[in-house]
């Protein structure tokens, strides 16, 4: 099996589509169920982004691969014994390539979702798989009482059940540590985009030099000014699923935004003879890549610097924790804190912003064993 990229020249429905995988058989013939699904779920099905081709690839190319080395035919769904072809794949996966649980269960989401398409195409009978009732833990939350489930789902029986690591973040002192390392004026606003709004990398490589303005001059006095984030505007603004969405962003942080726009980002813009959409530029007065890989770079070696392990989406997480800790202790009955949050995240789903109540009673608890460590200083002082 080969696996490649198609070039700009890939054309379908006079749309080009670089980067686009594409799957072979050593023949070089075109693997044509592969690369049908691929056209179907990658282009007109639920997936928006083309961050998802490689993996989607990968996950065809690794099982397809895996079929060959064992003389398997893919369309042998009803084979008669116990093990399936994609219960033997993820066994294969997590037992010989010691893929950890969540990587086999990401590449066997792209498998089921073959053998489902080749299923409404009629290219075999059945799915090589099935689906059992499993319990669930949930969060206890203010969602709790429309839960009908009884904490139970219905899951896939060839997935290995998932083990989801909390999201980290950072504490407070470690966010002035971080700063106090980032003497590079243009890495440390950097840093305060990610730590004031929580945007994806992505997003922040991609923020429009536009959307910055003086709150001042245009009379705008609210605490929080409330943004637009528009991938059809043509500002070159790139959100997950070119979805967009409003944020806020906090007055006095807009007013330093201008402010280096103004006095700073000039040394680098300077460097680019055509004048540049984004507002962060590279050393050479570009922009840097729509990925956002490279401030992931960027923010880990500032994190070395300070002793903290951290990469652009552990920002996220701060964000997301210590403002929904922030609304917690301020609340107000017209403002739902994890409403508020999966909104400036982007998430489609509350369930996904429900992984931060965890941190926060987490920090909680931190907040009262530090309380009684306290009083019981002062109790021996006495």
């Amino acid at each position: 099996m080969e696996l490649v990229r198609a070039t700009q020249d890939f054309i379908i429905a006079g749309q080009p589509y670089q980067g686009f995988p594409i799957l072979l058989w050593d023949s070089m013939e075109s693997c044509v169920p592969a690369n049908q699904f691929f056209r179907h779920y990658l282009l007109r099905g639920a997936i928006g982004s083309k961050h998802s081709w490689p993996s989607t690839g990968r996950a065809l190319y690794d099982f397809f691969s895996f079929l060959q080395a064992h003389e398997l035919d893919w369309r042998d769904v009803d084979r008669g014994e116990a093990k399936s072809l994609v219960a033997a794949y993820r066994d294969y996966c997590l037992t010989i390539c010691k893929l950890t649980q969540n990587t086999t269960r990401q590449r066997l989401t792209y498998i089921c979702k073959f053998y489902e398409y080749a299923l409404k195409e009629e290219w075999v009978k059945c799915v090589p798989f099935s689906y059992e009732e499993r319990s669930v833990k949930r969060e206890v939350s203010f969602l709790a009482h429309v839960d009908a489930s009884g904490g139970k789902t219905m899951a896939n029986d060839v997935m290995p059940r998932a083990r989801k690591a909390p999201p980290v973040f950072l504490s407070m002192a470690e966010i002035k540590s971080l700063l106090a390392e980032a003497e590079n004026p243009h890495h440390r606003i950097m840093l305060r985009l990610a730590l004031h709004t929580g945007l994806r990398r992505e997003e922040i490589a991609t923020f429009p030099l536009s959307y910055v303005f003086d709150p001042n001059k245009a009379g705008k006095t609210d605490r929080n000014l409330r943004m637009r984030l528009d991938p059809f505007d043509g500002s070159g603004m790139v959100t997950k699923g070119s979805k967009p969405r409003d944020i806020y962003i906090n007055r006095q942080f807009m007013v330093e935004l201008y402010r280096y726009v103004s006095k700073v980002r000039g040394e680098r813009a300077s460097l680019s003879k055509p004048p540049q959409k984004t507002l962060l530029l590279n050393q050479f007065g570009e922009p840097y890549g729509s990925n956002g890989k490279s401030l992931n770079r960027i923010i880990s070696e500032i994190g070395r610097l300070a002793g903290i392990k951290v990469h652009t989406h552990t920002l996220r997480h701060t964000y997301a924790t210590q403002t929904l800790v922030c609304l917690q202790r301020n609340h107000t009955n017209r403002l739902d804190p994890l409403v508020f949050v999966q909104r400036q995240l982007g998430h489609s789903s509350i369930q996904t912003t429900m992984a931060y109540l965890h941190m926060v009673n987490e920090m909680a608890d931190e907040a009262v064993l530090a309380y009684d460590d306290e009083l019981n200083a002062l109790v021996e002082a006495g």
